[in-house]
């Protein structure tokens, strides 16, 4: 794993968040996305050399908004930049992890993605991207 790649905060409206997050960080948000697939709209912003991206789910049973059900607004999940994903799950595999999506995906932000089981990770979702270069 090469550093951080983001960090996704689950919120319950972007609407209310984006402004929030854009005072905190003296920034505007830079993309906002709809990925389907996940059933989220995503707002990114630029800290320094540091991403965050906020997540809205779409629908009510969307894994976002299960999460917000469940553990209320905050820290969804940390995100590594890889160079090869398909090597690094093969590896993580051969470690004893769970890996939830063993094909890669397209998420959102230009990112082929995969995630770890968050029961073998002490309870911390890890998305691993790597940048999908169309």
């Amino acid at each position: 794993m090469n550093k951080i790649e983001h960090i996704g905060i689950a919120v319950k409206d972007l609407d209310v968040s984006t402004p929030l997050f854009e005072k905190l960080f003296g920034s505007a948000c830079y993309k906002t996305e709809e990925v389907a697939s996940e059933g989220v709209k995503t707002a990114f912003f630029k800290t320094g050399p540091n991403k965050i991206e906020l997540l809205e789910g779409i629908s009510e049973d969307s894994p976002i908004s299960k999460f917000i059900a469940k553990k209320g607004e905050g820290i969804h999940h940390i995100a590594f930049d890889v160079t090869d994903i398909e090597a690094e799950i093969k590896r993580l595999k051969a470690e004893g992890f769970v890996v939830l999506n063993e094909t890669p995906k397209k998420g959102a932000d230009n990112k082929w993605v995969a995630f770890l089981h968050p029961k073998g990770t002490n309870g911390v979702l890890i998305e691993l991207c790597q940048e999908r270069g169309e």
